[in-house]
């Protein structure tokens, strides 16, 4: 039987994790930066799943043969993601050229009854967002993370930066709790972020038409704005290189209404707006896409016939082309 994505390990580890930050702090993030060489040819070699959807995704986005140089360099982008994510949990944002698309949207939105709602995805780094609300200390950011997922990621946070720890939403939560303390956050005018582009094993999803083949979102997030009557906006922070991020802010919804003779109708029209987006910007930077397992199957059956991907990719091409 084929193994869900929420069922394969953390990558990385305590140790991998702990010696990256140590050198990061210590030594500055350009000696750090050298340590992903080796930690980029070790994954390459030594996680065959991942290599394998690497290869399938990239082909998919560019409708190309990739090749192993390509997928390292994709390993490597995530690399040095991770590795950022020391320096902005700990509060060190100089070193980041972060330059903001739409923030004047997401400000109009916001009240101090009533906070936005961010859906990000698992590309570039959802931790930008700290830079943004750096100059704004009114701001509060909450944030809902599946802690007993990463539990290397979820101590890194702790150990740099308490505060940060507290502000966070545990998704393993039942889900009645994780409703309630969503509501408290926006009541207070909070920026509540989570990802939206992973269903976790038995949760709802739609599928939505994306990269050229149906793949399945999970309808929660989107239900949860409805819910709680709140704008909904995409947020997602895309990593160029060297110290360069961009974070765009997009309106998806000033209040999601979903009727209930048109609730499915309405349900599945803002889930493909979000896939369309998200496509739109990973589709300008492939190397961006952090999800490491077959999103258009996520019990992992497909991934085992990359041949069959390609072949679907090759098809794409040609549809697009004519």
């Amino acid at each position: 039987m084929s193994e869900h994505w929420s069922a394969r390990p953390e990558g990385g580890g305590r140790f991998a994790i702990w010696l990256i930050r140590t050198i990061g702090l210590r030594c500055g993030r350009g000696a750090a930066r050298l340590c992903l060489l080796p930690i980029t040819l070790y994954f390459f070699l030594r996680r065959p799943y991942e290599r394998r959807v690497s290869y399938a995704f990239l082909e998919r986005a560019t409708g190309r043969r990739a090749s192993a140089w390509q997928v390292m360099r994709h390993i490597h982008r995530f690399a040095g993601t991770i590795l950022d994510r020391v320096f902005l949990l700990a509060e060190r944002y100089a070193r980041f050229d972060v330059r903001m698309h739409g923030l004047d949207a997401l400000t109009s939105r916001m009240r101090p009854d009533r906070g936005v709602l961010l859906l990000g995805a698992h590309v570039g780094s959802f931790e930008v967002l700290r830079v943004a609300a750096a100059d704004r200390p009114d701001i509060k950011v909450r944030v809902v993370l599946d802690t007993q997922k990463t539990p290397a990621l979820t101590e890194l946070l702790h150990a740099l930066n308490p505060d940060i720890g507290r502000n966070v939403i545990d998704a393993s939560r039942p889900g009645t709790d994780i409703v309630l303390a969503l509501s408290e956050a926006l009541a207070e005018g909070a920026l509540a972020t989570l990802l939206a582009d992973r269903a976790r094993e038995h949760e709802t999803t739609i599928d939505a038409e994306f990269f050229g083949a149906p793949a399945p979102f999970p309808t929660a997030p989107f239900l949860l704005g409805a819910i709680l009557k709140v704008p909904i906006v995409l947020c997602l922070g895309m990593y160029r290189g060297g110290s360069r991020y961009d974070l765009y802010f997009e309106p998806l919804a000033d209040e999601l209404a979903l009727p209930r003779r048109e609730r499915e109708a309405a349900l599945r029209d803002v889930v493909q707006r979000y896939a369309a987006r998200l496509e739109h910007h990973v589709r300008q930077d492939p190397y961006n896409w952090f999800n490491w397992h077959d999103f258009w199957n996520p019990e992992g059956r497909g991934v085992e016939h990359v041949a069959a991907v390609r072949a679907v990719a090759g098809d794409v091409v040609v549809r697009e082309a004519g």
